[in-house]
């Protein structure tokens, strides 16, 4: 079933919402259902076109898609080929959103049987229900980070619905453990933290100053929520962007305020360091995020455990200071205001070694998708080597490696990067159509 609500034009671009009721478990067409959001985007003046759709899967996990506002960017380029849909995954954004509001109502029993159903294999199976429903034959994707992560279960799952598939800064490990990607992750951590100090070598005294105060003194971020120092360090998610180690120096030179003779963390500070906490808003990012490595094992808290064999990275007062990337860690259940509610459902999903497997190398080791992939040389999150191991399995597949951008590339330079994918995908597929002629 689905429904399309009612269109708005802006800057020559039409928005049409659209609808979709899907099962939560896609094996049970009897169980809860969920609603589906997807925005499509087309040119006005291709009202009548035939020209074909590309579902646009965002990162994360639990991020929704973009809002755009205009035609910058990668969503400019789409245009011209394509009308675009933008996909809310389920659980975020205007899908049967995720939340410790919406979530308060379930024991920690069902929300962690309820949660198990959003990862990428049902992300995916509500996708090519949807391309059902609009009576698509086929249709091309673009993947960003965990969204190329779908990418690659989409290929495995249902190659055959596929025009094109185009991957920015997401290919996983298909056999890989958790324990291998956290792993290379902190080793990379380990370069941004050493090349940020280096620009910056004031900055080291600047974080040691600002950790050692919140080990020693108490401060309250707006929502009344303690602020830490094991915090205060996952502000170096940030330094697997483009143009960030800048502006972190200018949040850090600005921390303190003298009060009654004393100093303390300013407010702006404060607020901003709130502003940083997604994992507050999006919890799918944190309760889910390990479980998107799972084929067939448990998490068990894969980087909490890592982190242990890296014991730079736990900062005591007098130690160097290190900022933390991408992970997740057991303490943000018993610290973040929004993820204490879900901390026993987080310990269950870390523990599920049944999770379901997300990829297939026998159906991928056949594929005659074209795929083309931008892989970042220094991308902090997902290792360029693992996403060439991955690739070098997948026959029609390029790889486009490059390091002018970090892993937000599609954001930075979205227009330019999809234009090379898309030219990398239409020579690959003339080279499989010469090859089908030659053969007959």
């Amino acid at each position: 079933m689905t429904h399309a609500a009612q269109s708005f034009v802006d800057k020559g671009i039409k928005y049409t919402p659209h609808y979709f009721d899907v099962p939560l478990n896609h094996q049970d067409q009897n169980a809860t259902r969920l609603t589906i959001f997807a925005r499509e985007v087309s040119l006005v003046s291709d009202t009548d076109s035939k020209k074909p759709w590309l579902v646009y899967f965002q990162g994360g996990p639990g991020f929704p898609s973009p809002r755009p506002n205009g035609t910058s960017g990668w969503l400019n380029r789409a245009l011209q080929d394509y009308r675009v849909l933008l996909l809310d995954q389920r659980g975020t954004g205007n899908s049967s959103v995720i939340s410790h509001q919406t979530l308060a109502s379930m024991t920690s029993e069902q929300q962690a049987e309820y949660l198990s159903h959003f990862r990428s294999d049902n992300i995916v199976r509500d996708a090519e229900l949807i391309r059902q429903q609009l009576g698509v034959e086929k249709w091309a994707i673009l993947g960003q980070s965990f969204g190329g992560f779908c990418s690659i279960t989409y290929l495995s799952m249902f190659p055959q619905s596929l025009l094109r598939s185009y991957i920015t800064g997401g290919v996983p490990s298909t056999t890989r453990h958790a324990d291998d990607v956290y792993q290379a992750t902190f080793a990379r951590t380990l370069e941004k933290n050493q090349a940020f100090f280096a620009q910056f070598p004031q900055a080291q005294a600047l974080c040691q100053k600002i950790a050692t105060h919140l080990v020693n003194n108490v401060e309250q971020l707006p929502n009344g929520q303690r602020f830490t120092a094991e915090q205060f360090q996952q502000l170096g998610i940030n330094f697997g962007m483009s143009d960030t180690f800048l502006p972190m120096y200018y949040s850090l030179e600005n921390a303190f305020v003298e009060v009654d003779g004393k100093e303390v963390l300013r407010y702006e500070f404060l607020n901003e360091m709130l502003a940083q906490q997604s994992f507050q808003t999006n919890p799918i990012y944190a309760i889910l995020h390990e479980s998107i490595y799972c084929q067939n094992t448990a998490s068990n808290w894969s980087a909490h455990r890592v982190r242990q064999q890296h014991d730079q990275f736990n900062y005591e007062p007098g130690k160097p200071f290190l900022f933390t990337g991408e992970m997740v860690f057991p303490w943000m259940f018993e610290q973040y205001e929004c993820l204490k509610p879900l901390q026993t459902a987080a310990q269950m999903l870390a523990e599920k070694s049944d999770w379901t497997p997300l990829y297939n190398d026998e159906v991928l080791a056949t594929n005659t998708v074209p795929v083309s992939c931008a892989v970042y040389a220094d991308d902090m999150f997902v290792e360029m080597d693992i996403s060439r191991e991955t690739l070098k399995k997948i026959p029609n597949s390029k790889a486009w490696i490059t390091n002018e951008y970090e892993h937000n590339g599609v954001r930075a330079d979205g227009e330019r990067i999809l234009d090379k994918l898309i030219e990398m995908g239409d020579q690959t597929a003339a080279n499989l159509m010469a090859q089908q002629q030659s053969s007959r």
